[in-house]
């Protein structure tokens, strides 16, 4: 459980206003003294973020948030990061409490139901409540749902069992690969080792779509892009699918066997954590820059750039080739994505392996909302070398 990657763990985040009880909660579903608590509004200022295994939910990763409310010094910035982690999550609890309204509340409640985001809606420290029916009464007739009560002391399995109720089956069934192979399938897989990839180890995505063609027993070949065709050359049948890293999808679609399938890593994530068509319909926008155009490149991870960063360096030289060198091309790594992203033409994003499908889902939602196009790595790179058709996708 230690090794599951927190971007494939089930991420659940506690919301509420200042003081309701939510790190007392947090520390009941872990068993453990994740948050301080105490009467005091405002103990939790930062979010405190914990990897945990619950029972039948599996591996989690616990997000307890800042008060909603917060109206200290530091109020406006630890919100902002109460939003980032409302990004992060697939299921979220809020917690109410004896307020006069519940505005606030409502307001969060309808913004995750416009993420499609499930949530757990909980009235918190029921045992300090003098009327807590009235109060679960009122929290329903605003909400339009019946609240969990919950004291200090609260059965843990209660919770839990509520938490697998609402849990997304989607994130169950979701697979890197998808529909692409069956068991006893071939597939090989084309993996650069120069100056971006780490020293003495593969990449999330290159490790994660192994360990899954393991898993569904295929069998998996891994070559370097100069020894692929002495690879096929070595099979006794040509592989069911290639795939590849993005950055050699061209030199690769020039030597993949006729009826042979080809896609890349970054095309397999763009399709297990965001909206795949979502992103082929933004990669059109890149036909549409001009020298004048201004594109945002977003990358999951904050890595020191590389000599042959393929965010920072290749991608944007080759869109430049196409467009003009007068293209500005802005890139930005982790949290540090513009709530506004009016100014740009495009958002092209990384295959997002250090973020959960909810994050990603987010980025895109946004982008929607304001009209931008966005697209990732893989579609980007296959749009731009003129393969895009040719490159197979997961279905849904």
């Amino acid at each position: 459980m230690n090794s599951t990657p927190q971007s494939m763990r089930l991420h659940i985040g506690i919301f509420g206003r200042c003081n309701v009880g939510k790190s007392s909660l947090a520390n009941r579903l872990t068993g453990q003294s994740l948050a301080i608590v105490s009467d005091v509004a405002g103990t939790t200022t930062d979010a405190v973020v914990k990897s945990i295994e619950i029972g039948p939910l599996g591996p989690c990763v616990l997000i307890d948030t800042a008060g909603l409310d917060d109206s200290s010094p530091l109020g406006a910035q630890r919100k902002e990061q109460t939003l980032r982690a409302a990004e992060k999550c697939d299921l979220a609890i809020l917690v109410c409490g004896a307020t006069m309204d519940y505005d606030l509340e409502k307001e969060w409640k309808e913004m995750f139901a416009a993420k499609g985001v499930p949530v757990l809606v909980v009235l918190g420290k029921a045992d300090r409540i003098i009327d807590p029916q009235e109060r679960k009464a009122a929290v329903e007739a605003a909400l339009g749902v019946t609240p969990l009560l919950w004291s200090h002391d609260g059965d843990r399995k209660v919770l839990i069992s509520s938490l697998v109720a609402l849990r997304p089956e989607s994130g169950q069934s979701r697979t890197i690969v998808g529909n692409l192979v069956e068991e006893g399938d071939t597939v090989v897989l084309i993996m650069p080792q120069d100056a971006s990839a780490p020293k003495g180890r593969l990449i999330l995505p290159q490790v994660q779509t192994i360990r899954e063609l393991l898993d569904r027993r295929c069998i998996a070949v891994c070559s370097l892009p100069e020894d692929m065709e002495r690879t096929l050359a070595g099979l006794a049948a040509p592989p069911k699918l290639i795939i590849t890293d993005s950055q050699v999808f061209g030199y690769v679609a020039q030597r993949v066997p006729e009826g042979v399938m080809l896609t890349s890593f970054s095309v397999l994530m763009a399709a297990y954590k965001g909206d795949v068509e979502a992103f082929v319909e933004g990669a059109r926008a890149i036909d549409s820059l001009t020298e004048n155009s201004r594109v945002l490149i977003a990358e999951a991870c904050t890595h020191a750039p590389a000599t042959e960063d393929i965010g920072r360096v290749k991608l944007p030289a080759m869109l430049r080739r196409r467009v003009g060198e007068g293209l500005r091309v802005d890139v930005v790594g982790g949290a540090d994505f513009p709530s506004d992203l009016t100014p740009y033409d495009l958002v092209i994003h990384c295959g997002a392996c250090m973020f959960t499908r909810s994050h990603v889902l987010s980025r895109l939602s946004t982008a929607s909302a304001q009209r931008v196009p966005m697209t990732n790595y893989g579609i980007a790179i296959a749009h731009l070398t003129g393969i895009l058709g040719r490159v197979v996708m997961p279905s849904k």
